[in-house]
C-alpha cells in the first residue's frame, strides 16, 4: 500500500475572504466532491477544513478552507475569524475569494501575505451574476496579482484557477526539497539508527523516519535500518562504511560513541530543521540554552497534538535535560498544534519539535515571528546534541550552521 503524502510535505493553499464570498463552494468545485457544508446563511463554515488531493503538476496538496475574516463581532464570531488567521501562517499560496467587491478585508489579507512573500491569487466567483468593477481589475493588474473570474454554478474559470495555482506555487514545491539526498552520492549507504520505544509502537515507525528512508531510496542509495544498540555489529559487517548516520536524538549519546568519528553523524530533527525551516537560526537559538537560569521560561512548541507517553521528550525529557544541563529552576510551557502564542515576551527560549506534520511556511512563519519579537528560536534536535555536547558533530555536515551557533556563543560559557 502507497503512503499517503504526509500534510507538511503537500502545498497548502488557503481559501480566505469575507462571509458568502463562495469560498466553500470553490473548495467543492476544484475537489469535484462536497468536501464541506456550502448555504447561503452566513457563517455556515466555523472551523477551518482540509481536503487533501492531487494537483498536477503541483503534486499533493492540501486546501484549507476557512471562516468568513468579517465575522459578527461577538465573541463565537471573533474565534472564528482567529481561528482562519491562525491559518495564515500554514499557508503556502493564498486565493483571496471575492464576490466581486474589494473592501478593507482583502486588502489587509493581500498585505499580510505580501509582506511574508506569499504568494496571492484573487478568485472573483459568482461571475456569471456580477463582474468585478473594470478600475479594481486595472488595480489589481498594476499591482501583478493574478486573478481569476470563476463562476461553480455555470461550472466555468475552473480550468484557468487550476492554472493561476501552478503558476504561482513557490519553485520548491515544483523542483522538490530533498531531506538528506544532496548529502549523499548514488549508491551510497545510510545508516538509520531508529530507536524502538513508547513513541514508535509494534508495527509502526515515527514520520520522520520514514520520510528519510524515502528519500534515501529517491537517491538511488542503500539504507541500514538498526536500533541503537545494533550500531556496532552492523559497522562491523559493512566492507564499505556508510556515507552518512542519521539517529533519533534521543539516541543522539550512544550513537556519538558507537559511530567512528570518520562517519558523518546527524539526527532526523537537525535534518527536518533544514528541510522545514531554518536550520542556522535553529543553531544561533541553541546558545541561550547557555544564559538560562533559575526563573527562565522556555515555550516547548510541538506540531502535533499527540498524546503525551509516560517520558515524553517535549514535556519530561527535554526540560529534565535542560534543567540537569544549566543546573537552574527553568519553567517549560507546552504549546501543541495551532496553540501557538502571539505575544512571546514572556519566553527566553522557543524550543520546537521537528515539526515532521508542519510545512516549511508555518515553521518558517514562527522562526519569523520568534526573530520579530527577539525571541531565541531552536529545535529538538540542536538541543539534544548541544546539551550532550556533540553539536560540532552532529552540524560536520552543516558548517554554516555550526559557525552560526559559534557566532551566538561569543561571550557565552561553552
Amino acid at each position: 500500500m502507497i503512503q499517503n503524502t504526509p500534510k507538511g510535505l503537500r502545498l497548502q493553499i488557503g481559501f480566505f475572504g469575507r462571509r458568502n464570498a463562495g469560498k466553500s463552494s470553490l473548495l467543492n468545485a476544484l475537489a469535484g466532491q462536497d468536501v464541506v457544508i456550502v448555504s447561503d446563511v452566513p457563517g455556515t463554515t466555523t472551523d477551518p477544513v482540509e481536503k487533501p488531493m492531487e494537483l498536477p503538476p503541483v503534486g499533493p496538496v492540501l486546501f484549507i478552507d476557512t471562516a468568513g475574516l468579517d465575522e459578527d463581532p461577538t465573541a463565537l464570531g471573533s474565534r472564528r475569524a482567529d481561528k482562519s488567521r491562525r491559518m495564515f501562517e500554514r499557508t503556502d499560496l493564498a486565493l483571496l475569494v471575492s464576490d466581486g467587491s474589494w473592501t478593507q478585508t482583502e486588502q489587509e489579507v493581500r498585505g499580510f501575505f505580501a509582506g511574508r512573500k506569499i504568494a496571492v491569487v484573487a478568485v472573483f466567483t459568482k461571475s456569471d451574476l456580477a463582474k468585478p468593477d473594470p478600475a479594481l481589475l486595472a488595480r489589481l493588474d498594476e499591482a501583478k496579482i493574478p486573478r481569476v473570474s470563476v463562476s461553480v454554478a455555470a461550472g466555468t474559470g475552473l480550468d484557468s484557477l487550476r492554472a493561476a495555482i501552478v503558476s504561482a506555487a513557490p519553485e520548491g514545491f515544483l523542483g522538490g526539497r530533498p531531506m538528506l539526498g544532496d548529502l549523499i552520492a548514488p549508491g551510497d549507504s545510510v545508516l538509520l539508527i531508529t530507536p524502538i520505544d513508547k513513541e514508535a509502537p509494534k508495527g509502526r515507525m515515527i514520520l520522520p523516519e520514514v520520510q528519510a528512508i524515502r528519500d534515501t531510496l529517491d537517491h538511488d542509495a542503500l539504507c541500514l535500518c538498526v536500533t541503537e544498540g545494533r550500531i556496532r555489529d552492523v559497522l562491523a559487517r559493512q566492507t564499505t562504511p556508510p556515507a552518512l548516520a542519521v539517529t533519533d536524538s534521543q539516541a543522539f549519546a550512544i550513537a556519538n560513541k558507537s559511530v567512528p568519528p570518520e562517519i558523518p553523524l546527524t539526527s532526523f530533527s537537525i535534518l527536518l530543521a533544514r528541510m522545514k525551516g531554518d536550520l542556522a537560526a535553529c543553531a544561533a537559538g541553541a546558545a541561550a540554552i547557555d544564559k538560562l537560569h533559575d526563573g527562565s521560561r522556555v515555550l516547548v512548541a510541538e506540531a502535533c497534538t499527540h498524546h503525551p507517553i509516560g517520558d515524553d521528550i517535549g514535556r519530561v525529557k527535554l526540560p529534565r535535560w535542560i534543567r540537569d544541563y544549566t543546573k537552574a529552576d527553568v519553567q517549560f510551557t507546552v504549546a501543541a498544534g495551532a496553540d501557538f502564542p502571539d505575544d512571546l515576551a514572556p519566553f527566553d527560549l522557543v524550543l520546537h519539535c521537528g515539526a515532521c506534520t508542519f510545512n516549511r511556511r508555518a515553521v518558517l512563519s514562527r522562526i519569523l515571528q520568534c526573530r520579530e519579537q527577539g525571541v531565541p528560536f531552536t529545535n529538538y534536535g540542536v538541543a539534544i546534541a548541544h546539551i550532550h555536547g556533540i553539536l560540532a558533530r552532529a552540524l560536520s555536515p552543516f558548517p554554516d550552521a555550526y559557525e552560526a551557533f559559534r557566532a551566538a556563543s561569543r561571550g557565552v560559557r561553552a
